[in-house]
């Protein structure tokens, strides 16, 4: 799901495997605020931050995204492994589209940053799936609509290949839609829907829901 940071709970304790999160930050008091929020769930498994890898989500906070913070995030997620949520002040419109296609599927603003927004980002990387504030997601169609139709009319473009059901399930997530309504619009099984998402990624080598909402996007997809 690439949603819009609609209000949800986390998972109850016990209802799934513990979630391993390392939290990177530029000052020793961010980091230590957000270790606190978070040690307060169960579904939690703070690490170090030297513990990122394979199967961890990396909690980056940073005030702005300047390069050594975009430098960090594309060795946490492509050199490590990581899933990434970004927490962060401000974000620039040229920064926007370098943060998804670097594999960040979640972003928190750093007035939001509650513990419950935060724990629910962190669920949300764990899945592969996007949660993006409401006006980000905005911004994110508007700019990447603009560099498509910038693109129009240009030859030798490589085609993304995507098929009608991917097509159809893309745009649904660009929506917000989550994996139970997409299945329920489209009538097909919530495992369908996964399976489409997950073929499409893997063939197109896309890190995660939200790159590839950018990239149909990019591709005048929708």
């Amino acid at each position: 799901m690439l949603s819009s940071s609609r209000t949800t709970h986390p998972g109850t304790p016990g209802s799934a495997a513990r979630i391993p999160v390392a939290v990177h930050a530029a000052d020793p008091i961010s980091r230590e605020g957000a270790v606190s929020q978070l040690r307060r769930f169960p579904e939690i498994d703070l690490r170090e931050e030297t513990g990122s890898g394979p199967g961890t989500v990396a909690l980056l906070i940073d005030d702005v995204l300047d390069d050594a913070a975009l430098t960090r995030l594309r060795r946490l997620v492509r050199s490590e492994g990581a899933r990434a949520v970004l927490v962060v002040g401000a974000l620039r419109e040229t920064e926007l589209l370098d943060v998804i296609e670097c594999g960040v599927g979640a972003i928190v603003w750093r007035r939001e940053a509650t513990a419950t927004r935060l724990v629910q980002a962190v669920l949300a990387a764990a899945r592969g799936d996007g949660d993006l504030p409401a006006d980000l997601l905005g911004r994110l169609i508007n700019q990447v609509g603009t560099l498509h139709r910038g693109a129009v009319g240009r030859t030798g473009a490589p085609a993304s290949g995507m098929t009608p059901r991917e097509v159809d399930v893309l745009r649904l997530v660009a929506e917000g839609f989550d994996t139970g309504e997409i299945a329920s619009k489209l009538s097909y099984s919530e495992r369908t829907v996964k399976n489409v998402m997950h073929g499409l990624t893997t063939r197109l080598h896309l890190r995660n829901r939200a790159h590839a909402v950018a990239h149909a996007l990019r591709e005048g997809y929708i």
